[in-house]
């Protein structure tokens, strides 16, 4: 299957920010296709940290290495200051860094389990 030049970078902006929170120490990092479900963006990044702290190295690591190599930014954040769910959203890529507790409390990843997961790792 070939994907559109908008679709490949939407994948790539998903494994980069997958890759960059997995180097960050990150748990459990899952990406999600969600775009045939949603509509409104291609990816959920989800991942998760042990503390307030790691959430926040975990965020800065996807933004720097998102910006570094694709040359984009979130159109918004939430979350920052809190540190329990920060959200990164990039139009075509939702990445949520969660602090674990809060990823128990919500259980995202089972409001999505139906949709596809990609293999992000090398």
């Amino acid at each position: 299957m070939t994907l559109t030049a908008a679709a490949q970078a939407a994948l790539d902006l998903a494994k980069v920010a997958a890759q960059a929170a997995d180097e960050k120490k990150a748990e459990h990092t899952v990406v999600l296709a969600v775009g045939d479900l949603l509509q409104v963006t291609d990816y959920f990044v989800i991942t998760s940290a042990g503390n307030r702290r790691l959430v926040k190295a975990v965020v800065d690591a996807v933004e720097e290495a998102v910006r570094e190599l694709l040359g984009r930014s979130p159109l918004r954040t939430e979350g920052a200051a809190e540190q329990q769910w920060v959200l990164l959203d990039y139009g075509d890529v939702v990445v949520h860094v969660f602090a674990e507790e809060i990823r128990m409390y919500y259980e995202i990843e089972r409001l999505y389990r139906d949709v596809p997961k990609v293999a992000w790792a090398d």
